[in-house]
């Protein structure tokens, strides 16, 4: 979960939701303590469904 929260620059919460939305990648395994994901598929379900990140320019929106 760490790892998806930095990537997508979130909390470990949101990760939890987001992971949990019809439409994302299944995991390739649950262990003890952890999910694992495949990256590129991770990687082609952000590309279609996470909306772009603001810019600087974007605060004052």
């Amino acid at each position: 979960m760490a790892l998806l929260a930095a990537l997508f620059g979130v909390s470990r919460q949101r990760v939890l939701q987001i992971t949990r939305r019809p439409g994302f990648p299944e995991p390739l395994a649950r262990l003890i303590g952890t999910t694992v994901w495949d990256a590129d598929e991770v990687d082609e379900w952000a590309r279609h469904n996470r909306p772009p990140r603001p810019t600087d320019g974007d605060e004052d929106r």
